[in-house]
């Protein structure tokens, strides 16, 4: 028999008994949704925590006072920390030194209140993290210099303060004190919800206020960006030692700020990430197997209605591998039609779920071709696995039986 007989034959078989063909497919179905959608949804987490590691800087490096409580300036970053990671040749590795300052303040425009963080930043920070300016411009040396009263709102701000009005030049309190609206940050979604308030971190420190030690501002967190990515191992090296000669750690002695390689815990993300992933798939195959085993037992069932039929078209002069690829094909159409359909049940699913949020991060399923094809392809691959020992099994009956069989 040609290929296309056997086809024919096959889906007359199939459509002969549509309730028990629908409960078939429906657990292939199951399983192919469950595989597409779980390795979708692993992507997805996994590509926005990648971004929001590269929104943070590929090669920057992120230096923090350690969360025990210490006396004095010993202990805590100040500017004179800063001023010494500026100095070229004591760090040739370090490329922009960023200082910054959080908190948590009350942000009002009008009749409206939110309560964001506030971060006093320099000039810097927007050339280490990726702060794309939508409208106006970013916080500029002059402002930091001369303690302007200006600040730049992330994209989730400006929409819970002022809607669809256009916030450039428009007065908002921020702690109390007043800020002109200089511009606008691009939807960036992973790294903080888009809900803050960037302002001058000189103006921060005289109108609002921060932390003081003996020698000056503290600063809880220093960004740095390394002069280039092969040389960040280099960069945290010397940070390290310069801040520990500047707070009097003797050999020994731990630390009391904390150094954070971007580079180091994006790989370590994306093997956690990976290994998440293999998870949902492990998941989801056991699904696609419990429809594989629906789809042999439903062909043994078959195998024993036509068991007449069998004989009737070995008599005649079918030969063995006809009758194999027969239940082959019948297989192998059941576990497509329902990997099809687990497909677009899975699509479907994921563009319904494209705008979930976990905490601040957004997970945006995504299901490219590649996930696809493979997901068609094992599909395919179960069924034929599936119908192979119900097909030798038809394959072997004696012809003379099967016609006496009723």
């Amino acid at each position: 028999m040609s290929l296309w007989e056997h086809l024919k034959t096959a889906l007359e078989s199939i459509l002969s008994t549509k309730l028990r063909t629908a409960l078939t497919v429906l657990a292939v179905t199951i399983g192919v949704a469950a595989v597409v959608f779980l390795v979708a949804m692993g992507e997805g987490q996994r590509n926005q925590m990648t971004k929001m590691f590269e929104d943070m800087g590929a090669n920057a490096i992120y230096v923090t006072s350690t969360s025990r409580e210490v006396t004095g300036s010993r202990g805590k970053l100040t500017m004179q920390d800063v001023d010494a990671l500026v100095d070229s040749k004591k760090a040739p590795s370090v490329g922009i030194v960023a200082p910054l300052y959080n908190k948590v303040l009350p942000v009002t425009y009008g009749n409206k209140k939110i309560t964001i963080s506030c971060i006093g930043a320099t000039e810097e920070i927007g050339m280490i993290q990726n702060y794309p300016v939508e409208q106006g411009k970013f916080i500029s040396r002059m402002d930091v210099d001369r303690r302007t009263s200006v600040a730049v709102l992330g994209y989730q701000a400006v929409i819970d303060l002022f809607n669809t009005e256009n916030p450039l030049g428009k007065s908002i309190r921020v702690g109390g004190s007043q800020f002109q609206v200089i511009g606008v940050i691009e939807e960036l979604g992973g790294r903080s919800g888009d809900s803050y308030v960037l302002i001058p971190l000189t103006t921060m420190q005289t109108r609002i206020g921060t932390e003081k030690t003996t020698s000056g501002h503290a600063v809880q967190t220093i960004a740095i960006q390394a002069v280039s990515t092969e040389k960040v191992g280099d960069a945290v090296a010397e940070v390290t030692s310069i801040l520990r000669q500047r707070h009097r750690l003797r050999e020994g002695e731990d630390n009391d700020f904390n150094v954070v390689n971007m580079t180091e815990i994006l790989a370590r993300m994306q093997e956690t990430m990976a290994a998440f992933a293999m998870f949902l798939t492990f998941v989801g195959a056991i699904a696609l197997i419990v429809g594989g085993i629906g789809i042999m037992n439903i062909m043994l069932v078959s195998v024993t209605e036509r068991t007449r039929e069998i004989g009737t078209r070995k008599a005649v002069g079918a030969k063995r591998r006809d009758i194999v690829n027969q239940f082959l094909i019948e297989s192998a159409l059941l576990s497509f039609f329902g990997g099809i359909v687990g497909l677009l049940v899975a699509l479907g699913v994921t563009q319904l779920m494209g705008n979930l949020r976990l905490g601040n991060i957004s997970i945006a399923p995504q299901v490219s071709p590649d996930i696809m094809i493979i997901a068609l392809s094992v599909s395919a691959a179960v069924g034929l696995i599936s119908g192979t020992y119900p097909a030798i099994l038809a394959a072997n009956l004696d012809p003379i039986e099967c016609l006496r069989h009723e």
